[in-house]
């Protein structure tokens, strides 16, 4: 659902910085406490443009409940109450997911891409009249100079808009956040012997076996590890909507860690880098 544009504002009570899940959850929230008094903008021009958290769990389900959006979540997911989770030569433990019944009415994870989620949120978020301003880069943030309680702040293209909260919800390289001077560092250190997992590459791919005998596992392996999720349909739905191919086949997500020694690993991989892993 797409909105008329409308104009930056100068001023606003809260700046939502991240049009991202978190933030497109932050601007819910308001409104559902009777706020609008804010503005959310994103650095890039068109949203929906990755897949890369794909799972939902309990708790964050029934915060979206809260806000209205839980069921639209989970129409759109795959319900996943069992993890298989073992080594080339065994299994090491499945986790029942189920089990959490007693606790709460989301006895189950919800695996759906990001694209999908954004586009849910974003899609309730536009149904109440609000604009997601992009795109918007924020550059700097300083106090304002004649209000200390206020903050301005900086976009790319020279224009400023001056809050009293800025929300840095602009991911993990959070220009507000380092702006601002909180730290977000790897508790083991750069250095860590942990380094073989310091990178990973993810696709979303196809197999040539029944689609029957592959499920949500992790293999874990003393060098690194591969995880495999099988998508919902409505993600291939998704894709074919926006452009891509005709998908008829069952799509999974893999995931595997590459060790540094191995070298960067290449933007766009091809199946047989992939295959190798």
């Amino acid at each position: 659902m797409s909105l008329p544009e409308t104009s930056l504002p100068d001023n606003t009570t809260i700046l939502i910085v991240g049009a991202g899940p978190t933030g497109l959850a932050t601007a819910l929230s308001l409104l559902h406490h009777g706020f609008r008094n804010f503005v959310i903008v994103d650095a890039v021009l068109h949203g929906e443009n990755t897949s890369r958290a794909l799972v939902v769990h309990a708790a964050t389900l029934e915060a979206l409940d809260t806000i209205g959006c839980g069921d639209d979540i989970i129409s759109q997911g795959t319900k996943v109450t069992n993890v298989e989770i073992g080594t080339r030569s065994g299994g090491l433990a499945s986790p029942d997911i189920a089990y959490l019944k007693q606790y709460t009415r989301h006895p189950y994870a919800i695996v759906i891409p990001q694209n999908l989620t954004e586009n849910a949120l974003g899609t309730k978020l536009a149904s109440f009249g609000v604009p997601v301003h992009r795109p918007l880069k924020v550059v700097g943030m300083k106090r304002n100079t004649e209000n200390a309680q206020l903050t301005d702040v900086t976009f790319e293209d020279g224009r400023v808009v001056t809050a009293k909260y800025v929300v840095g919800a602009d991911g993990a390289r959070s220009v507000v956040r380092t702006t601002a001077g909180i730290g977000f560092t790897d508790p083991m250190g750069e250095q860590s012997e942990k380094a073989n997992l310091a990178q990973m590459v993810l696709a979303d791919v196809t197999f040539d076996a029944p689609a029957e005998d592959i499920r949500f596992a992790g293999t874990l392996s003393p060098n690194s590890f591969f995880l495999c999720v099988p998508m919902p349909s409505t993600f291939n739905e998704y894709l074919v909507a926006n452009g891509h191919p005709s998908l008829t086949g069952q799509l999974y997500r893999i995931g595997s860690g590459v060790p540094m020694e191995d070298g960067e690993i290449p933007r766009s991989p091809s199946k047989e880098y992939l295959q190798d892993l």
